[in-house]
Parts: structure tokens; C-alpha cells; sequence
């Protein structure tokens, strides 16, 4: 309630309706240079304002507080009962039963044993598995195994070729000589 009470001092109030109780609440401090300040629609009577915090929280916000100001109302007669502190203390005025000494508390005997799954555990060691779910995206088609990357046939790669020389035109080792 302070901080509205400070913020509530550096905004302007335009009464619309003061048996209605509306009025327009417009922020001066605090935006950005550059904005537009921001107005909000204050209704005392149905007890909201254009920033909802009034009406979700049901207690006073800056703006209502800046409201009431403006025609001497007390702004307490707005704060729901949950807040105040006779709310807050009938519910503590409940009395607890003293908890026995735990020396004394009757156990009933374990009939069961528990037993961990072992499947449940997690791996701790290799790389972490993936559990994301594949959908037809992530099918890939089937090929026919390694293509090699010279003569583009199946079977064999870059290296076992049985061509490898002759795409060259010669040797790799023969251009040293």
C-alpha cells in the first residue's frame, strides 16, 4: 500500500462522473521518453481498473489509490477482508493437539518388502539418449549402402575404387617422381 501511495503521487486524475465514481487516472513518471503516458479507467463503484489489478487482486491499485485521493475517500474501505489482520489471525486461532513423543508413536509392522526396479535407473554412462518423438519427417529412404565419391557406384568408397587411378589420369604417387 506505500508503494501505490508513492506511485499514486505522480499521476493525474480527471474526475468523469463523481456520483458515478469514474474517473481517468493518467501516469506522468516512470515511461519511457519518447511514449505516450498511459491513462486507465478508474471505477470505484464496481470496484475496477483498466490495469486489472483491482479487480484480480481486489485490493487498491496506484490508480485507485491516485482516485481516492483526489476526492478525500479512505482507500482502506477498497482492500478485501482477506487482507486485513483479523482475517489473518482467525486463522491461526485454531488450536493444534500436542504431537506425542515419538518414542511413543505405534508403527504398525512392515508387511512388505520394497524392492527398487532396476530398469527404471537411469544409464549414467555413454551418451544421453533423444525422447523426442519421430514422426514421417525423420524417415529417411532407403539407399543402397556407400556410394564412392569418384565413380559413383555402390559397394565400395573413395578409397577401395578400382578406378581411382584412371580418373586422376595418373597416379598421385607418379606426379613426385
Amino acid at each position: 500500500m506505500v508503494a501505490n501511495r508513492r506511485m499514486a503521487r505522480s499521476m493525474n486524475v480527471e474526475i468523469y462522473s463523481r456520483r458515478l465514481e469514474t474517473f481517468r487516472v493518467t501516469e506522468t513518471i516512470g515511461r519511457r521518453p519518447g511514449l505516450p503516458p498511459r491513462s486507465y479507467r478508474v471505477d470505484l463503484r464496481y470496484r475496477q481498473c483498466d490495469c486489472r489489478r483491482f479487480q484480480t487482486l481486489h485490493y487498491p491499485c496506484a490508480h485507485v489509490v491516485a482516485a481516492c485521493a483526489k476526492v478525500n475517500l479512505n482507500v482502506e474501505q477498497f482492500v478485501e477482508d482477506v487482507y486485513t489482520l483479523n482475517r489473518t489471525l482467525r486463522v491461526w486461532e485454531n488450536e493444534f493437539p500436542v504431537l506425542p513423543d515419538l518414542s511413543t508413536w505405534k508403527v504398525p509392522p512392515i508387511t512388505f518388502e520394497l524392492v527398487p526396479d532396476r530398469g527404471l535407473r537411469r544409464n549414467p554412462r555413454g551418451r544421453p539418449q533423444s525422447t523426442r518423438i519421430n514422426n514421417e519427417m525423420d524417415i529417411r529412404e532407403k539407399s543402397d549402402g556407400t556410394r564412392c565419391g569418384l565413380c559413383r557406384l555402390a559397394g565400395h568408397n573413395r578409397r577401395k575404387c578400382p578406378q581411382r587411378n584412371y580418373h586422376v589420369g595418373q597416379s598421385s604417387r607418379s606426379g613426385r617422381n
